[in-house]
């Protein structure tokens, strides 16, 4: 959903100098929302062509972009066109695939090969691009192309710009000064114009600053329908970026809202009397749809209508975000009211990972986000890298934040093959922080550390959100007390006091790094016996670099460097682990079971030792819609390719199973519909049937054995 720059040239020799075009012929602005704050014409040629992809007919699309852009095409007399390539990709199927209309308006406009030619020769390159996609894609994007011809106009504009609307600042007024003038410039492509000095010195930059971006690139967003909401959590759960939330909080608190701001009684005893808000970030969303898919409220009347709807971004922004301002400044819900076992306790939670650069629809935020939810307060992050190094710290902004009191989640990323180490390295230095502050307090129980104060702190056993926030205000009475001890040892204890409240260590990477690369430094975390725990999100291929195969990826899955369906089982990560009989092993799927997420994730940083999540995250890589994601989750785990389980130490010395099998025998004929659902598996069935067949068969053969072994270990007796 960011802009990326693609420089094309044409010319009757062979090119041999890569240099970036400076004055360019041609340019096209594929998101009509870039117009708002990149300068798209600052290399545009005079007499050159500009394309833009537009919601606005030719006829209106004047006094729809901003003064600046006018004046520009105006001084540099550009030939100026525009096409809907959203409606036409919605009209062919493709959803919001327009890369392919895109294109075709470039040679019809470009001049650079006749019209017929251009357009027998995309074709031509379609057909073999998307074939081992299937016919339907081909027959898709065919259709694209003979409907971009037809919708390409030309836009007739006046001598002087007419335009009421400005380019707006890259982040808004409010923002910090770092925020302003550094962060802002790079949104804004300006970030080769910064001092060297204006950087942080120690490459630390702040958190929370996705906020700012103000993104805008939905064409369409969620909007709630408080009738038939029943306020389950659900979208919220899924929805891959936090941009949409619910409260419940006092009525009062409606005291002077927006005329547009919604509310509905809050359900349930322990809300009794309070108001209930789902409200969306308009200009933060992604429009995936993530949330509409799983709503369960469906209106009886009109089935096609739920609790949430899309509807078009653009007459809603400027309310929505008056609504979402006014949202955030509602008290969140007490905590103590909340059931963080289910959807709707974790949807009232404040995420502390929000607006994140990742792709609409991701599978793999979700986990990050419920995270965050539950433990970011205190969490330190090492991050493998791959997508969630990219979309959880790449510049400009920064989507981990923190709450109103300034606490939020430490971050950092190391090299792809050694998180494990890097995050072991972080769980070692704090409870090496916190034994150092123990030993200082006891030393000095009486000389200046009130022995009360230490008995207490000592005592407490940090398990809730109630007993950690009772030892931060203890913490901040020691160090109350030790200020007024003018001796070296006041000052040690003065600094290290924070480690004494309960630190949440996670390493946090994708099957490449954890099956793969970095397997190695996980299987010394694992058997270290330490508190840190391992979060895997698992797309079953290299999703960052492009789709490569890992041990992860399944019999019969086409990827890069498995052109042929790869002839070779997925590694069996959680059975490795579980070998060790100390280690918290789970595999879960919040498509299939949001609660036993939920579970897993508590049980996990609860255990006093090493623990492992494995959480199936469909990716755009998979071929499939991405506002469906959830489904293939769900079938994944019915079909048996994805099962559930948690394995849980501590229950053997209550003389219990520690392993607990969470899904149902699989139905493997269901095994099909999972896997031709994506192009990853349906492009080896239309490429070689018999080969697809086979490697079919030998996935049944892996589901039932495996279903077979789990059974087998659910039903001993201890």
């Amino acid at each position: 959903g960011t802009y990326t720059i693609s420089h094309l040239r044409f010319g009757p020799k062979p090119i041999t100098k890569p240099y970036l075009i400076g004055t360019a012929d041609f340019i096209a602005c594929h998101k009509f929302s870039f117009l708002e704050k990149l300068d798209m014409l600052k290399n545009a040629k005079p007499g050159g062509v500009f394309l833009l992809n537009s919601p606005f007919t030719a006829d209106k699309v004047w006094n729809e972009i901003p003064v600046e852009v006018q004046k520009q095409i105006i001084d540099k007399k550009l030939r100026f066109y525009v096409v809907d390539g959203m409606a036409i990709a919605e009209k062919a199927g493709m959803g919001s695939r327009i890369n392919t209309i895109m294109q075709t308006a470039f040679f019809k406009i470009s001049g650079v090969l006749p019209e017929a030619e251009a357009v027998k020769l995309i074709k031509k390159y379609t057909d073999k691009t998307y074939a081992r996609k299937g016919a339907d894609v081909v027959a898709k994007n065919m259709a694209a192309i003979d409907l971009a011809l037809t919708e390409i106009h030309e836009v007739k504009y006046p001598a002087q710009t007419t335009s009421t609307l400005k380019m707006k600042s890259p982040v808004p007024a409010d923002a910090p000064a770092f925020v302003k003038e550094v962060i802002g410039e790079m949104i804004a492509a300006r970030g080769e114009s910064l001092k060297v000095s204006q950087l942080p010195d120690d490459g630390t930059y702040p958190t929370g600053t996705t906020k700012y971006e103000k993104r805008n690139i939905a064409e369409k967003i969620p909007v709630w329908d408080t009738e038939l909401c029943i306020q389950c959590g659900n979208c919220t759960m899924v929805c891959p970026h936090a941009v949409i939330r619910l409260k419940a909080y006092d009525p009062k608190y409606l005291a002077g809202a927006p005329a547009t701001f919604k509310s509905a009684d809050a359900k349930g005893k322990e809300l009794a009397g309070m108001k209930a808000t789902l409200q969306v970030a308009p200009e933060d969303c992604t429009g995936c749809g993530a949330c509409i898919n799983i709503c369960p409220a469906i209106d009886k009347q009109n089935p096609g209508r739920k609790a949430i709807n899309f509807e078009p971004q653009h007459a809603l922004r400027e309310s929505e975000a008056r609504n979402w301002d006014f949202f955030l400044k509602i008290p969140n819900t007490d905590t103590k009211l909340l059931n963080l076992s289910i959807p709707k306790g974790i949807a009232m939670r404040q995420p502390l990972f929000e607006f994140s650069g990742a792709c609409a629809g991701c599978g793999e935020t979700p986990y990050v986000k419920l995270m965050s939810q539950l433990y970011g307060d205190r969490a330190i992050i090492a991050n493998a890298t791959g997508c969630s190094s990219i979309y959880g710290g790449n510049l400009p902004t920064t989507p981990y934040t923190t709450r109103s009191d300034g606490r939020g989640p430490a971050w950092s990323n190391s090299l792809f093959e050694d998180a494990a180490e890097f995050g072991m390295g972080m769980r070692l230095t704090a409870d090496k922080q916190a034994e150092y502050a123990r030993e200082l307090m006891n030393a000095h129980k009486g000389d200046g550390v009130p022995e009360s104060l230490v008995f207490s702190m000592l005592a407490n056993p940090q398990s809730n959100d109630e007993e950690i926030e009772r030892q931060r205000a203890w913490v901040a009475e020691l160090k109350t007390a030790v200020a007024a001890v003018k001796k070296p040892w006041a000052a040690e204890l003065a600094n290290v006091a924070d480690a004494l409240v309960k630190k949440s260590a996670w390493i946090i990477g994708g099957d490449g790094w954890a099956y793969d690369i970095g397997f190695g430094g996980l299987d010394h975390v694992l058997a270290s016996g330490r508190n840190i725990n391992i979060l895997v999100l698992d797309t079953e291929l290299y999703s960052n670099t492009g789709g490569q195969m890992s041990k992860a990826t399944p019999f019969g899955a086409v990827v890069k460097f498995a052109a042929a369906g790869k002839g070779i089982g997925k590694k069996d990560l959680a059975s490795i682990a579980m070998t060790y009989g100390y280690v918290y092993v789970a595999m879960v799927s919040m498509g299939a079971n949001m609660s036993q997420a939920i579970k897993a994730f508590r049980e996990a940083e609860s255990y006093d030792g090493p623990s492992i999540i494995i959480a199936y995250s469909h990716c755009i890589n998979h071929g499939i819609d991405m506002m469906k994601g959830m489904n293939q989750a769900k079938v994944a785990t019915e079909s048996g390719a994805w099962p559930l389980f948690r394995y849980d130490p501590r229950l053997k010395a209550e003389g219990k199973n520690p392993f607990q099998l969470d899904s149902k025998e699989p139905v493997t004929d269901k095994l099909e519909q999972f896997m031709y659902a994506e192009v990853r598996f349906k492009t080896l069935r239309d490429s070689d049937p018999a080969r697809a067949a086979e490697l079919l068969g030998k996935q049944k053969e892996l589901v039932e054995r495996r279903y077979k072994e789990y059974r087998y270990l659910a039903d001993r007796t201890f």
